[in-house]
């Protein structure tokens, strides 16, 4: 649920919010919300009702009808600037409201009036009358009053701090890309943004980045010396914590009360000359992202968006990983990023990694949504702050802390691993960071501005950062905060002079007539067509064939197919689905975008990418199913042209069953497909569990029993994909790679199964913490899940070493190895834990 202290600040003392929402894809329900407070968990919500609706928005149980009649479709766009600036003071941030209002739009557009009302349906009175006694008490007819008495008088003023979505002549562009909307608003809009330096101007904000990993630990100091630092109150706030909470419940289920404490003692120290509205706060298991705004602002901000991504083991867990807030300020897409990137001096690469994941995994869902998400990079301004975990390579602790003495911080930079890696190009290309003028922000003794005196004695390092990339910005400070200590990191500030886009109401209204009068000159003109170029070739046909060559499990590739508009008028392409088919491609290939509009004259790329996960290597890997499929790309008002997509995939033991496994004495890859088709048993004897199960498990049990934090460290993608490769195709000696990439390749093998080691049917009966169900397992199941908790148990023996406890594993393995067909919810996945741990517990010395 979206998230405004402007709408708890608006209600009276008895007053609830109240929230209406519906499921966008198929309007059938009304769903009816009241909060009281700010909604951060779903504990703040409750649901009042579901009220059935038909596709016209006749309520069907009849408690209320809700009628909007329009004079024409026209009356839309200005009915929209009279009811939404109303709406916004009463529906959350973010964009389900507006979606809401859209369709309502929508469903009513090409009627002959102009009139909302409310009624009750006498025909379901007795059946519904408490119904409407309880919504009556929850004030929901003085909610739909404000809708009648505010459609007959635009307002001019507002007193609403904060409005999920103005639609003004600032983003009126947006409007026009709604689904009633088609190729001709479409263009409008590209030919807006095309036009957009001939009615916006730029005007100057200040932004205070802030990060800091706390550590675990509770505010015991104010964060003023942070947080109120510079002379004059910013604009905005976007502050980034990190390890907000190490307890191993935080860890399991991403529950905290900390986030509380953080978040008053943050709102305590914002400085104190403004008055801060919080548009959006968003929690990875640890790491947290606020975003508050001057009040005075909150009008301008629209398009919230939140989302997370983990890149812990198995790129799941989120003890690692980002959260990010994108939104509109003004004419101007800004996006926030929070990370806490892996750890360890040696880790270089692995962070590397996870800033590469981060970039193309967290995606932010759109206004439209059969539009394709946005990626972090697609937006005019990013601003990334967090605990990116560089250290200083190549120069002992003796030589950093001397450097540091004499207040070298250029010389003791070019030690530094971030900058090393940007220098080559490895991450954060064309981002920018400001000179670093202060000393290492880790790591120091808890409560101190002492140096690490642990017996670890970390060396000094610059592991809390803050970059960014995009146009008209200018760093007026950045430093380090020695006064708070409450952790064992510094706290860090940036503060930013960011140009936005604002636009000129009457150059914009110029610049759109402009536009439309061109468009309905060139209208009708001509059928659009396309030419594809490739990497290879320029071919102007309807068909065109795609080829993956040695497609392999978890490999991401990609082919990249350019489209150009030769035609004389603007085209509007789609992949669409096939006769009798859900979707437009095979569960393994995606097309990035699906969909576009291509200006006249101009090119758009679009990827053909291929994945093999799980869910599809079971039907590939036996030859079931081929790397074969044709995709149709369709024109709006034009042709369908025809891509075949082939490859070749190589079969894996990854996502083949634990039976096949078991009879299959040769590498995955020397086995004929017909064999793997139809496995026949033979008088052979099988193996008792498979071979490439073995191999992981003897590596680690040889190498990495001492090793630290494994299986909660995650490995490199690269290595992984060399250990599958030996899996695959041959015996080797030993497997390469680091102990935690072969760790993180054994929990992969795991959750890649079929059946899970304990199958499906045995699932409901684990849960009732049956431990006799392990005899009862089919024979190849049963010395899998023995030889594991085996293997298991003596890594426990060196939890001195490895720092491993009974519930990390537990956690990490019983959802490998006891898996349901369905969701799971919070108490099955607690179930499931203590099933597992009681086999972690019951041998062990």
């Amino acid at each position: 649920m979206d998230q405004s202290v402007a709408i708890q600040e608006t209600l009276g003392k008895e007053e609830n919010c109240i929230v209406v929402s519906f499921e966008p894809r198929m309007v059938s329900k009304i769903f009816i919300y009241t909060h009281r407070r700010m909604a951060i968990t779903a504990d703040d919500v409750s649901l009042e009702d579901i009220i059935p609706i038909t596709l016209d928005f006749a309520v069907v149980e009849g408690n209320f009808l809700l009628i909007l009649i329009i004079q024409c479709l026209t009356k839309v766009f200005y009915l929209a600037l009279s009811i939404f600036p109303l709406t916004f003071t009463l529906l959350p941030f973010g964009s389900h409201s507006r979606l809401f209002l859209c369709e309502v739009n929508k469903a009513w557009s090409g009627r002959v009036n102009c009139l909302w009302s409310v009624s009750h349906n006498s025909q379901h009175l007795a059946k519904s009358s408490k119904a409407f006694e309880h919504f009556k008490e929850q004030n929901i007819i003085k909610f739909y009053n404000v809708f009648i008495r505010n459609v007959a008088q635009i307002r001019e003023e507002r007193d609403d701090l904060v409005r999920s979505s103005s639609h003004t002549a600032s983003n009126k562009a947006q409007i026009l890309a709604m689904p009633q909307f088609g190729l001709r608003d479409n263009l409008i809009r590209c030919e807006l943004l095309k036009s957009e330096d001939s009615y916006t101007y730029l005007e100057n904000f200040r932004f205070f980045l802030g990060t800091y990993n706390v550590n675990g630990q509770t505010p015991k100091e104010s964060l003023r010396p942070w947080l109120s630092c510079t002379p004059e109150p910013p604009d905005i706030y976007c502050l980034g914590f990190q390890e907000l909470d190490l307890s191993k419940e935080a860890f399991f289920f991403s529950d905290t009360p900390k986030e509380l404490e953080w978040m008053k003692a943050v709102f305590e120290a914002l400085h104190e000359e403004a008055n801060y509205a919080l548009v959006k706060l968003i929690r990875l298991v640890g790491i947290m992202l606020i975003f508050y705004v001057k009040k005075e602002h909150a009008e301008f901000i629209s398009d919230v968006e939140a989302e997370t991504v983990g890149t812990g083991i198995m790129g799941r867990m989120g003890n690692k990983g980002a959260v990010a807030i994108r939104f509109r300020f003004h004419n101007s897409d800004i996006c926030v990023v929070n990370s806490h990137l892996a750890a360890h001096v040696e880790e270089y690469d692995r962070r590397n990694q996870d800033f590469k994941d981060i970039c193309s995994r967290l995606q932010f869902r759109q206004l439209d949504p059969t539009h394709p998400p946005l990626t972090i990079l697609k937006h005019n301004v990013v601003l990334w702050i967090g605990d990116l975990n560089y250290r200083l390579s190549d120069l002992d602790i003796d030589g950093v802390k001397d450097l540091i003495a004499k207040n070298d911080f250029e010389t003791l930079h070019s030690y530094d691993q971030l900058k090393r890696q940007i220098d080559v190009q490895a991450v954060f290309v064309g981002f920018e960071e400001g000179e670093i003028d202060f000393q290492p922000t880790y790591k120091y003794d808890t409560g101190s501005d002492k140096w690490d005196t642990s017996e670890k004695c970390r060396i000094p390092a610059w592991c809390d950062r803050i970059l960014w990339k995009g146009k008209n910005i200018q760093q007026e400070h950045y430093k380090s905060h020695m006064d708070v200590r409450t952790s064992d990191h510094k706290p860090v500030s940036s503060l930013l002079v960011i140009g936005v886009n604002r636009v000129n109401p009457e150059a914009y209204k110029k610049t759109f007539e402009e536009i439309v009068r061109n468009i309905d000159k060139m209208e009708n003109e001509c059928i659009p067509s396309l030419i594809y170029l490739t990497l290879l070739t320029l071919c102007k046909r309807r068909r065109m064939m795609s080829y993956f060559d040695s497609e392999f499990f978890m490999q991401h590739h990609a082919e990249t197919l350019n489209l150009f508009n030769d035609g004389q008028v603007p085209c509007q392409f789609e992949f669409i689905q096939k006769p009798n088919e859900s979707t437009y491609s095979k569960p393994w290939l995606t097309a990035n975008p699906p969909k576009g509009f291509i200006a006249q004259g101009a090119s758009m790329d679009v990827d053909l990418e291929v994945f093999v996960n799980r869910s599809m290597a079971p039907d590939l890997n036996c030859g079931k199913q081929e790397i074969e499929d044709i995709l149709v790309l369709h024109l709006e008002r034009g042709k369908d042209y025809f891509i075949s997509v082939t490859g070749n995939y190589l079969p894996s033991c990854y996502g083949t069953s634990i039976y096949s496994l078991c009879h299959m004495k040769e590498p995955i890859q020397d086995m004929p497909k017909e064999t793997l088709l139809e496995l026949v048993t033979t008088d052979e004897k099988p193996l008792d569990i498979p071979k490439e199960l073995w191999m992981m498990v003897d590596h680690l049990f040889r190498n990495a029993v001492n090793q630290e934090d494994i299986f909660q460290q995650p490995g490199l993608r690269t290595e992984f994909a060399e250990i599958r490769d030996c899996l695959d195709s041959g015996m080797p000696d030993s497997l390469p790679g680091s102990n935690h990439s072969v760790a993180e390749a054994l929990l992969l093998f795991l959750d890649a199964l079929p059946e899970p080691v304990i199958p499906f049917s045995f699932y409901q009966q684990c849960l009732e913490c049956s431990s006799s169900i392990i005899s009862m397992l089919p024979q190849f199941h049963k010395n899998v899940f023995n030889y594991l908790a085996a293997f298991l148990r003596e890594l426990l023996k060196n939890s001195a070493n490895n720092r491993l406890e009974v519930a990390i594993l537990a956690t990490i393995f019983a959802s490998l190895l006891l898996r349901s067909t369905k969701k799971q919810d919070l108490a099955e996945k607690r179930k499931t834990q203590e099933f597992f741990q009681h086999f972690l517990t019951q041998h062990s010395s």
